[in-house]
């Protein structure tokens, strides 16, 4: 394969560097990079801390403030990444909130007089709880690539932060920080076709997180004109795609994921369709984990085709079920499967188990178009997965992600498809299952209230009856 398939990867911290390379200030980033060694030793950091310091001054104004920033932000690039970690959990501990100034703070509201004195408290409190740390990383949004630059620093902190406090906090901060820049107001949205500049279609290629696309081929059909592809694009990132959604044109809600990315297949007239598939939704920044825009991405992608194509009646996805199988094992592992009599057997027991063939399905190893497994076992997974759906959750929500972001957005369950990915994915995920979630436009907005505040799932008749 050549570098412009899905299997082509650059360290995403090398392309941080490089593109910072030529654009943050050279001369002072050199001297700091020589000043500091690779892995960030304990000699180097009262020198680091002089120089965080001087970028927290005041001195200068703000244009010299960033400028420091950027010198800083390109010496943290070249650091190794054990020197990168150290220079995070540094910034993380000796520039937190100073707890004694925040409770003095707190002991002079308290004992505020009068009105005025409160408020002077409160406003010296509300000061004091914001971390120094903070205005340094706040300083990045004003520099060409800054923003780019936290969002990667941040898909490195999360990992980090997993088991340490400190990181932890540090990373709420440039999460607050990130969640507030990308206000889904500050969004443009763009749809991109096969005469989007290539530097961008590569991305899609990289970025694609539900259907690999492993050339351009493969790409240039997604793009024809019986396909759509929406993009989120933030004005600081302006060559870097956010969250992107690939769109079939079709008659009828598609129930196989191979008919939809099978090359060959003819180009259908987009005059002539009445239905929109939604059938891959990729976020493309893992620093922006947490920041939801998701939602809002599907909600004027539909505005705008409804606007476009007046033929559309119908709005539907072909979504995975990413959660299933694993469950499914877990609750196999926790049962003797010749006695499987709990709740589970309620749903799947109306005759005798097959159960080595059970066991193969449980392990990805089945055929499921097998004359025998569907014959003996389709009616079986497909209960389990309608329960699965409709019964199994994590408090009020739906277990499976895909599904909870669905309904959260006002969706319902139409329909689950047998056989509708059997790619070595899809068998190991679902055993090949995908479902369908109708986005029903006039009761869109009562199936998100119905499920937010009372965890009900709206489903089908047909995807109900399959638990009787």
């Amino acid at each position: 394969m050549d570098k412009y398939t899905a299997e082509w990867r650059e360290p995403f911290w090398d392309r941080t560097l490089r593109r910072i390379q030529s654009i943050w200030p050279r001369e002072e980033a050199d001297e700091l990079k020589s000043s500091f060694s690779a892995d960030l030793p304990e000699n180097d950091l009262p020198r680091l801390r002089k120089v965080i310091n001087r970028c927290l001054e005041e001195k200068g104004g703000e244009v010299s403030a960033r400028s420091r920033a950027a010198e800083l932000g390109k010496a943290y690039s070249v650091l190794s990444e054990t020197g990168r970690r150290r220079f995070l959990e540094f910034l993380a501990k000796e520039y937190d909130i100073d707890s004694n100034r925040v409770e003095a703070a707190i002991y002079r509201r308290r004992e505020a007089s009068d009105e005025k004195l409160r408020q002077q408290a409160t406003t010296e409190l509300r000061n004091l709880l914001e971390p120094p740390r903070t205005k340094l990383l706040r300083q990045f949004n004003g520099l060409e690539e800054g923003v780019k630059f936290l969002v990667d620093l941040r898909q490195e902190l999360i990992r980090w932060a997993r088991n340490d406090n400190h990181l932890k906090a540090l990373d709420d901060d440039v999460f607050r920080l990130l969640d507030s820049w990308f206000d889904v107001g500050f969004l443009d949205l763009q749809q991109i076709t096969w005469k989007t500049p290539a530097a961008l279609l590569e991305k899609l290629i990289e970025y694609e997180a539900v259907h690999k696309i492993h050339s351009w081929d493969e790409l240039k059909h997604r793009l024809e004109n019986d396909r759509l592809c929406y993009a989120f694009f933030h004005p600081r990132m302006p060559e870097e795609p956010l969250i992107f959604v690939e769109v079939a044109l079709v008659n009828g809600i598609s129930s196989s994921i191979q008919e939809l990315l099978d090359v060959e297949a003819p180009v259908k007239d987009p005059g002539k369709v009445d239905t929109a598939i939604f059938y891959s939704i990729s976020n493309c920044q893992r620093g922006l984990a947490g920041v939801s825009f998701g939602n809002f991405l599907i909600k004027r992608v539909v505005a705008d085709m409804t606007a476009k194509m007046q033929n559309l009646k119908q709005f539907s996805t072909l979504s995975p079920i990413p959660g299933f199988m694993k469950w499914l094992r877990d609750e196999a592992n926790s049962h003797d499967l010749g006695k499987y009599d709990d709740a589970i057997m309620d749903v799947i027991l109306q005759k005798d188990l097959d159960v080595a063939t059970f066991r193969k399905i449980l392990k990805g190893e089945a055929n499921v178009m097998d004359k025998v497994v569907q014959k003996e076992l389709k009616k079986i997974i497909l209960k389990l997965c309608s329960h699965y759906l409709l019964k199994v959750k994590r408090g009020d929500q739906a277990y499976d992600r895909v599904a909870n972001f669905h309904l959260t957005n006002g969706a319902h369950i139409e329909r689950i498809n047998w056989a509708a990915d059997l790619s070595d994915n899809g068998i190991k995920q679902s055993s090949g299952l995908m479902v369908n979630y109708l986005y029903d436009l006039p009761h869109i907005e009562a199936n998100h209230e119905s499920y937010r505040s009372h965890g009900e799932i709206a489903a089908s008749s047909a995807v109900k009856k399959m638990l009787r």
